[in-house]
């Protein structure tokens, strides 16, 4: 008996250890920046936006880089709104997307499928006729040239069909009249957040970012 709590008070050290270099190393990486690309041309403006927990990349529906209602239908929504000026894209765990619409509804199995890169992935696309600047959401204005890698970045994330067309998930969870899910490449977990995915789309279209994050904060910090 007192073997087996000496075990377990080793195996309660140890996972406390990796805990706190996980939260000590985001913490470091997260405020060590990526710089800009010098003498960037501001033609196209793009967004993040943060609910508190997770960044989405907030970009135009239609310019004369690309057209993104390619990708992502209006009828694909609830409200079927065609009016809307803006399109924010989110990466992270379909689980976490589907099955958790509040932390009081987060399971231990989906928890821990997310952490561990054991579940699929989705992309949360919504729509927005307009994005009001403020703590939670920054605007960043790049080229289009930069913008085409942005475009590629967040494409090379859905996953397609044997036509080439995105793989719409037809569900009751999504968050609200004007937002859809569909099917996406890539596994979440511990070390490869949906704000990390979206730290990586900064760095694919030369702007500030943090050399690593799995948490918002380490975006925005950036941008303060």
């Amino acid at each position: 008996m007192k073997s087996a709590l000496i075990t377990s008070g080793y195996v309660f050290l140890v996972l406390l250890s990796l805990v706190l270099i996980y939260f000590l190393v985001a913490f470091v990486l997260s405020r060590m920046s990526v710089d800009a690309e010098p003498e960037t041309r501001k033609e196209v403006s793009i967004y993040i936006l943060t609910n508190g927990v997770h960044t989405d990349l907030v970009v135009p529906v239609k310019n004369e880089v690309y057209d993104w209602r390619h990708y992502v239908k209006y009828d694909h929504t609830a409200g079927k709104d065609t009016t809307a000026n803006f399109i924010a894209f989110g990466w992270g765990d379909k689980g976490f997307y589907l099955e958790t619409p509040t932390w009081a509804d987060l399971k231990a199995k989906v928890a821990f499928k997310a952490m561990t890169g054991l579940s699929a992935s989705a992309i949360h696309a919504t729509f927005y006729k307009t994005m009001p600047e403020n703590e939670a959401c920054h605007r960043i204005d790049i080229s289009r040239k930069q913008y085409g890698r942005l475009v590629k970045f967040i494409q090379q994330r859905f996953d397609l069909d044997e036509h080439g067309s995105t793989i719409h998930i037809k569900t009751d969870a999504n968050y609200g009249q004007n937002d859809a899910f569909y099917e996406a490449t890539g596994s979440y977990n511990l070390f490869y957040t949906c704000n990390t995915w979206a730290n990586e789309g900064l760095k694919a279209c030369g702007q500030k970012a943090a050399v690593w994050t799995p948490f918002y904060k380490g975006i925005f910090y950036h941008y303060r």
